[in-house]
């Protein structure tokens, strides 16, 4: 097996919803694996938090507050984080939210929220990765994904809407980046023991999911294949899981 801190070591990461759950077991992940790591998330004081408590620890972490939604933040984010290490080499699009009504009760807020946050912000995150990165012949985006990317249950519309389409949006800049030097992974992730699922659903068991620790290693094993292999789409499911077969 690639020891991932040989395979990592001084490279530069930016994960946005690095504040809690999968993001901040991604953020952790990287760090110990030797990356500096740019703490992204829409709450301040959460991306403050992880980053603050992995430099504590020693490792190399900045914060910054970030709506994926927005170009201009989505700019500024990426300005910030070549001014403070000089490169980014790893995009992480973990940011996402949903909202659990059926369709007659889902606003077009709603929806357009969704839409935002979940398609529209990892598409201006990976342009400005494609644009830092092609010149440079090297890089690695990893979309973070989900079973609602290849499955569909009620009371979800717009999420399924918004994964369905990021994993369209992975492969498709696996076929134009590949060329280029740039690695591109779509993660299909099954439940995982995270706020994002427990606040909408809190009687959900805990023992039928995974913790988010299990999606961050899949994410390291994609990002440690050697130079001239890729991994476009992996899928990593707790053994209880419930929305795959």
């Amino acid at each position: 097996m690639t020891d991932t801190r040989q395979a990592l070591a001084g490279r530069v990461a930016l994960v946005t919803g690095g504040g809690r759950g999968l993001g901040a077991a991604i953020c952790e992940a990287l760090a110990e694996a030797g990356v500096r790591v740019g703490v992204a998330d829409l709450r301040q004081e959460l991306a403050d938090e992880v980053a603050g408590s992995l430099a504590e620890r020693g490792f190399a972490a900045f914060a910054q507050q970030l709506d994926v939604r927005r170009e201009a933040a989505v700019d500024a984010c990426f300005n910030a984080a070549l001014e403070r290490f000089g490169r980014i080499d790893i995009l992480v699009n973990n940011a996402g939210v949903d909202v659990t009504l059926p369709v007659e009760e889902l606003t077009p807020a709603q929806w357009d929220t969704i839409l935002a946050t979940n398609l529209r912000g990892p598409f201006l995150l990976a342009r400005r990765a494609a644009m830092h990165m092609k010149p440079r012949r090297g890089g690695h985006i990893v979309n973070i994904c989900s079973t609602a990317s290849r499955r569909s249950w009620p009371n979800a519309a717009a999420y399924h809407a918004s994964k369905w389409g990021l994993l369209g949006l992975s492969h498709a800049l696996h076929a134009e980046l590949r060329g280029h030097g740039v690695k591109v992974t779509a993660v299909i992730a099954g439940g995982m023991r995270t706020p994002f699922l427990f606040e909408r659903f809190p009687d959900l068991d805990p023992a039928l999911l995974q913790p988010p620790a299990a999606v961050a290693a899949a994410v390291l094993q994609a990002l440690c294949l050697p130079g001239d292999s890729v991994i476009p789409e992996i899928m990593v499911l707790p053994m209880g899981e419930t929305s795959w077969p």
